[in-house]
């Protein structure tokens, strides 16, 4: 019997940028065994269309995009809540209520990159590359571990993979 995908939500604040990766990441990588959503606690309305560029220039599909607050998902069942916001640099992760499991796997803001229009898409390569990663951590690990367990590998996948 096929079992139903984990319903992951990537938060951020502005949801432009690194949640809006994150979720198509997630939904391409995931290939079923995960259904990600991403949502911001101020968002900013739009998405940054270099997301989108790099998105497809990885040939993932962008359609349905879009920043939304995660005010559509507080009565909705979430398994899995991953704030990507970056506390190093004071940026103020939103705090999601609940019983999910919680991981926090801090990235800086791409739409912050200054510079020449290589230097700033490089920004966001590397937010790509990075989530990339972590979400690949993630669909490695065992199916139906318990929340205490998946939550200690979440943590660790946001810590270890830079």
């Amino acid at each position: 019997m096929p079992t139903a995908p984990l319903k992951v939500l990537i938060l951020c604040t502005g949801n432009s940028c690194r949640s809006i990766i994150g979720e198509a990441l997630f939904n391409h990588l995931g290939q079923g065994r995960v259904a990600a959503v991403s949502a911001g606690s101020k968002p900013t309305g739009e998405v940054h269309p270099k997301s989108l560029q790099l998105l497809e220039s990885r040939g993932i599909s962008t359609a349905g995009l879009r920043s939304k607050s995660w005010d559509e998902f507080a009565h909705s069942p979430i398994d899995i809540v991953i704030t990507v916001c970056d506390a190093a640099a004071g940026e103020a992760c939103p705090v999601f209520q609940g019983a999910p499991v919680k991981a926090h796997w801090g990235l800086p803001d791409p739409a912050q990159a200054t510079g020449t229009e290589a230097e700033i898409m490089a920004a966001f390569e590397s937010i790509g590359k990075t989530m990339e990663a972590r979400i690949r951590a993630f669909l490695r690990l065992p199916p139906g571990l318990p929340k205490d367990e998946l939550s200690k590998q979440l943590r660790a996948i946001g810590e270890d993979i830079a």
